[in-house]
């Protein structure tokens, strides 16, 4: 089996990668940032229910690198990054879990900025949104 840090040197230079939990809400993710040369990192939050903590890894940093690339092509001032969400969106979201995951964003002081992606919806981010500025896709009036 490949450790975290292997798979991290596998799937290329990324310049941080931040696993987050908290129990009290059930909240395992991960945030990987793959290039801030540009701007800050852009790329929304995946909630997925990952049939194992490697997968959800591999999935971060495989989707980061390319957000990188998509910005860069897009001429966008912005790098990569994307966070993903271990979980079933259907049954396991809560206030309380995004609230907990805007802290961590927050904690990045606007290297990486959020925002939707697939298993999370506009509600969610404006709880993210609660805790901290760096996410987008929430209405103007919010």
């Amino acid at each position: 089996m490949i450790g975290p840090f292997e798979m991290i040197e596998k799937h290329g230079d990324h310049e941080e990668v931040i696993f987050c939990h908290d129990k009290n809400v059930g909240l395992k993710a991960i945030i990987a940032i793959h290039n801030t040369a540009l701007g800050p990192a852009l790329g929304g939050t995946r909630m997925w229910n990952y049939k194992s903590e490697e997968e959800a890894l591999v999935d971060v940093l495989r989707l980061s690198r390319g957000m990188t690339y998509k910005a860069a092509a897009a001429g966008l001032n912005l790098g990569g990054g994307k966070a993903v969400i271990i979980g079933d969106p259907k049954t396991q979201k809560s206030e309380g879990l995004f609230r907990a995951f805007g802290q961590f964003v927050n904690s990045l002081n606007g290297k990486y900025i959020t925002a939707e992606d697939v298993g999370t919806n506009v509600t969610d981010m404006e709880y993210i949104f609660m805790e901290t500025p760096w996410v987008t896709g929430i209405p103007k009036d919010f």
